[in-house]
């Protein structure tokens, strides 16, 4: 009898550590949550790569070729200047009287020249939008670039919604595209400065979830996903939780202008180590990102869709 309650008890304990023990998961748990929207189709990178067609009026007019610049010119200049200096030697002008000539064509060959390297560098090195500005904090996603008001289209559209049963938010597929729809961002739309700030709220986003931060989670997402993430944290209870962004890619895939707020989705792709000395694994998930229009507030996270 003794044995039995033993072995009773020793699977009943058992349970009870595989109940407690929570796999580790970034923030959402890499799953789809949330706002679900469809998503306009993008175009391929063949597509964006074929040359327009040219005009009927165009055809078998050659290209008209840039002319090509050179060093001939200073050089031919520096050879004649060597020759008219050597030249006044000869017809007894003095040899001083050369140098001066002579050193007077070299400063013209190094001025110009020194300012045709310094255009031809500046030409060719554009300076990056966000270099000798201001560092970018998390805190800066509150100001991230806000695109023009404008009437909303009907491609660009939210899906129609309901509730399912499980509490969350239900709709078609991010990945069902309507048909002969095409991604439009409203005209001025800094994307750029806009995938910046957003990758910081994906690292800043997946270290409040290590830490269990919940006045983070609260500020950058809205109700329906925080009381998700809050949850998740419950579930997970004291285990301990540590998320490494090895290699983090975003692009603005579409916005949205309602009523009342404003939708921009970002699709974040690269590489995440969800554990301590795991090994790292590729992961690929779309985040809606909601501002009222009203007020002071926030972009925050509406839902999170997994690519696959």
């Amino acid at each position: 009898m003794k044995k039995i309650l033993m072995s009773v008890f020793m699977a009943v304990l058992s349970l009870t550590f595989v109940a407690q023990h929570v796999e580790a998961k970034r923030l959402g748990g890499g799953s789809s949550s949330g706002m679900k929207r469809q998503m306009p189709a993008q175009n391929s990178p063949a597509q964006q790569a074929a040359k327009p067609t040219a005009a009927p009026g165009a055809q078998g007019v050659p290209p008209t070729v840039a002319p090509k610049r050179n060093w001939m010119g200073p050089i031919a200049g520096l050879a004649a200047g060597l020759g008219i200096a050597a030249l006044m030697g000869h017809l007894g002008m003095g040899a001083a009287f050369g140098n001066m000539i002579m050193m007077a064509l070299l400063a013209a060959v190094a001025f110009f020249g020194i300012r045709w390297a310094m255009k031809r560098f500046s030409n060719s090195s554009p300076v990056p939008a966000t270099s000798g500005g201001p560092r970018l904090s998390p805190n800066d996603f509150a100001r991230a670039p806000t695109p023009p008001t404008q009437p909303m289209s009907r491609d660009m559209s939210v899906a129609p919604q309901g509730v399912s049963s499980d509490g969350m938010l239900s709709g078609p597929s991010f990945a069902s595209v309507a048909a002969g729809s095409t991604s439009s961002l409203p005209p001025g739309f800094d994307a750029p400065a806009f995938e910046r700030i957003a990758k910081l709220i994906f690292i800043r986003m997946q270290a409040a979830n290590d830490s269990s931060n919940l006045d983070d989670l609260r500020q950058f997402s809205t109700p329906e996903m925080f009381a998700v993430f809050k949850l998740e944290l419950q579930d997970r209870g004291n285990a301990p939780q540590v998320t490494d962004v090895v290699q983090l890619n975003a692009e603005v895939l579409d916005f949205v202008d309602e009523a009342d707020r404003q939708i921009v989705s970002v699709r974040f792709h690269g590489l995440i180590r969800e554990e301590k000395d795991a090994p790292t694994t590729t992961f690929d998930e779309i985040w809606h990102l909601a501002k009222p229009k009203a007020g002071s507030g926030e972009w925050a996270i509406a839902g999170i869709a997994q690519t696959a």
